[in-house]
Order: C-alpha cells, then structure tokens, then sequence
C-alpha cells in the first residue's frame, strides 16, 4: 500500500467509480481497481460493497476514508511546510572565505544582502586553508580553483586572472622589469602555503612560457598581509586580480608586465552536496557572478589586466 494507492482510493470514494476515478487520475480501470485491492488486502477489510449497478463505502470504509484523506492532507501540508522554507532566504549563513576576498570584497556584499533578508545570520571563517566540510563548521566555501574532490558540488563564478603589481613609487626607486627574466633584481612578495612560500612565478606571452625563481624578503600565509606589503611599495607580488582589484581602480598599484600572462584560475562556490544548496546560497551565487562580473569589467575597461600579445620577446 502507498500513497499513490490512498489517493486512488479517495478518489474512487469521491466519485463512487472506479472506471471514473481511473478517467479522472489519467490511468488504466484495471490499475485504479488494483490499488484499490491492495489497500483493502493491507487493512483487512473492504472499503466498499460493490454490486453490478453501483459502488458505495462500506462500514469500515466510512470509518477509514474520512481519517485518511485528513491524514494525506497532513502529509501535503508537511511537504508544501517544507518547500516554503526551501524557498524562503533565512537562516544562518556558515560560509568560508579566503582572507584577502573575503575580507575586502565579500563582507560588504553580505551585509548589503543582510540587508535586504533579515532573517539572515552569518558565521564566517577566514582563513587561506583548505576547508574541510566534516571538520569545520560551515555549508559553503568561496575558493580559488575547481574542487578537486568529485563528491563536492559547486557553482563556477567567474575565470581569474592573476596580476603582477608593484606601487609606482617602488618601480620609480627599483626600476620597472620590461621582461619577466628582469624581475630577479626585484623583491619578490610571496603568498605560502603549508609554510612553502610561492617563489617561483609563471608568466606566458604567446606560446612560450618564462619561469622565474624570485628572492623576496616577506612571505606570509595570508593572502591579505601579501597585498598590504604591495600596496606599501615592499616589492612585487602576483595577487588575483579580484583581491587587488580596488588598489588597481584607486592606483594604488599599478600592473607590471601587462604584456605577460602571469597565473589563471577560477573563483568557485562550493558546497558538500546537491542536497546542501539552499536559496540562500543560490542568491550568494547569483550576488557573487553579478559583483565579480562588474569588476572584471571595469578593470578590462581601464586596462589593467594583463592582455598578452601573440609573439614573444
């Protein structure tokens, strides 16, 4: 016995036929009159006398049917409950972030989104490290590159360049490199990860490709702490051009080498399953292509990303 026979049931109960029951639920009679015997076979007891003119409840079907049809009423509440708060944007908000992102660019599109749902709370964790959805309390990550684990699922947001930038003032007291084989006389500005600091730099121009081992006086494993020493005219730093992108617009920093391709890669929204996306995320999802999509934009408008040219130097 299912739902689905319930619902024959009912409905051969409402219209006192089972051929017209059938007609009405788009099924084949022999169908409606098998569920019909099999909720009968499940209960023990006929829910209705059938004679060769008519069909009409018995004593234990005016019993039953009246509690059944509350009790599938109940159910269709339970889900419509259910479906109303899958659709409603509320609740907390448990989100990982890297550092320099999400402390720069995310945090004021939370609040303006907070904002306009009130019924949303936020716990954010910071922090450059991988996240790890069964240890760290959180339903959603905002990180650089794919998931590499096939059982996560995600949003792509946007491709990411990476920017090489220096301050005006430290290129005008160091010089500024023309080739990236130039840029081993600079201080180098490096991001690191499990304490090995990212000392050796990618650039493409064309179909060739430069590596350059750098030498640098500052490595942290905060991505935030990286863009601050640039913006302090420290060195040279290869940042994503979304976290420096408002140093870039306020000419804080200025690209170096815009004819060379440093390091590419994606912006992704993750989540451990299907089944943990929530309206809330999904509106996350759309604000963050939205956003991103603006600034990617205006810093093409400007010129400040790097545009490779086809041959090589």
């Amino acid at each position: 016995m299912t739902l689905e026979d319930l619902q024959v049931v009912l409905k051969v109960a409402e219209f006192r036929s089972i051929t017209a029951a059938a007609t009405s639920l788009d099924m084949r009679s022999a169908t409606a009159s098998a569920a019909v015997k099999r909720v009968e076979r499940a209960l023990g007891a006929e829910l209705f006398v059938r004679t060769t003119r008519q069909l009409r409840l018995s004593g234990a079907g005016e019993k039953y049917l009246p509690q059944c049809e509350q009790a599938l009423q109940l159910l269709a509440q339970a889900r419509n409950n259910i479906l109303d708060d899958q659709n409603a944007v509320e609740g907390e908000l448990r989100i990982a972030v890297s550092s320099d992102l999400g402390r720069n660019r995310l945090m004021p599109w939370l609040d303006e989104l907070m904002a306009e749902h009130p019924g949303l709370s936020l716990r954010v964790n910071i922090s450059d490290s991988n996240i790890d959805f069964y240890r760290d309390s959180v339903d959603m990550a905002l990180r650089y590159g794919s998931p590499e684990d096939a059982h996560l699922h995600g949003f792509k947001i946007c491709d990411v360049q990476g920017v090489l930038c220096a301050t005006q003032a430290y290129l005008d007291q160091h010089g500024t490199p023309t080739h990236p084989h130039e840029l081993t006389a600079h201080n180098g500005l490096f991001y690191q990860l499990q304490g090995i600091p990212h000392d050796v730099w990618s650039f493409t121009r064309g179909d060739q490709t430069f590596r350059v081992s750098m030498r640098g006086n500052r490595s942290s494993n905060d991505g935030d702490l990286v863009r601050r020493w640039c913006v302090a005219g420290q060195g040279v730093a290869v940042k994503s051009c979304l976290d420096i992108s408002a140093d870039l617009l306020a000419g804080r920093v200025v690209p170096v080498l815009p004819d060379y391709q440093p390091r590419k890669t994606e912006l992704w929204l993750i989540c451990p399953s299907r089944q943990s996306i929530t309206p809330a995320m999904r509106l996350i999802r759309d604000r963050l292509r939205e956003h991103c999509a603006g600034i990617l934009s205006e810093l093409s408008a400007r010129g400040l990303l790097p545009t490779p040219a086809a041959g090589s130097q």
